[in-house]
């Protein structure tokens, strides 16, 4: 859930809880995250609360996103002449 919420607050998209889980686990089955599993806990009904982890090849990833994007945006100018 906290994930869910940063992404909507950070982006403004409502994305599904359960598009959050595909994502996480596609990136795990990838080692770009790992996750543990905490103890129960009374205020979530007795459920555990999932944990994740961006592991190393998980930030040389989002690293080499950042940079690409980085490039694809040099020398775009945007209606306003803003570059």
């Amino acid at each position: 859930m906290t994930i869910r919420r940063e992404i909507n607050d950070k982006t403004g998209r409502d994305v599904s809880i359960g598009a959050v889980y595909t994502t996480l686990e596609r990136m795990e089955n990838k080692g770009f995250v790992s996750s543990r599993i905490g103890e129960p806990t009374p205020e979530r009904g007795g459920r555990a609360k999932k944990y994740f982890r961006v592991e190393a090849p998980g930030l040389k990833a989002l690293r080499n996103s950042k940079d690409t994007l980085t490039c694809m945006w040099k020398g775009i100018t945007l209606a306003g002449g803003i570059t």
